[in-house]
């Protein structure tokens, strides 16, 4: 690929561009955005229920596969959306990072999912503001951030739990 010069086409959804977004794509977020968090905001309870276990959600009757579904259908529109921002390499970082660093402090799930969304905000606007001055990727500053409250949420992990 790259001998013909064909890699630098694809290098992007390898790595993204974050700043390359577009007035009409940041539309396209903010609806995703919005949809995604009211049907979080109407079956929190369901996708807890269903992930710690799926016989209780069925003895509870709720359609599991159906639940299932949506959750996979929600990440997947957000991947594939931000996909050409942040870059194949990095989605997988920024999907984890914010949640394991939430899980090694958080004491419910809702401090959990608290937590993990002010961590991936701070390490987004962070890793912009870094990726800006220091005049380095604005991904990979992202995912660094997203690392460094890793690494510190780890060292308190059996302090803040108790």
């Amino acid at each position: 690929m790259s001998s013909q010069g064909g890699f630098s086409k694809y290098s992007s959804y390898l790595v993204g561009d974050v700043l390359g977004i577009t007035t009409q794509e940041i539309v396209y977020l903010a609806i995703a955005f919005v949809i995604i968090i009211i049907l979080w905001l109407v079956l929190y309870n369901k996708l807890h229920t269903v992930s710690i276990n799926e016989s209780l959600a069925k003895s509870k009757g709720i359609n599991v596969v159906l639940i299932d579904n949506i959750f996979v259908i929600m990440i997947s529109i957000m991947v594939m959306l931000s996909i050409r921002w942040i870059g194949i390499l990095l989605i997988n970082s920024l999907l984890i990072l914010p949640a394991a660093a939430s899980r090694n402090i958080a004491t419910n799930i809702r401090s959990y999912h608290g937590i993990a969304v002010i961590i991936s905000l701070i390490s987004g606007i962070t890793g912009l503001l870094l990726s800006y001055y220091a005049n380095i990727g604005a991904g990979p500053a992202i995912v660094i951030i997203s690392g460094i409250f890793y690494l510190i949420t780890f060292s308190l992990k059996g302090r803040v739990k108790g």
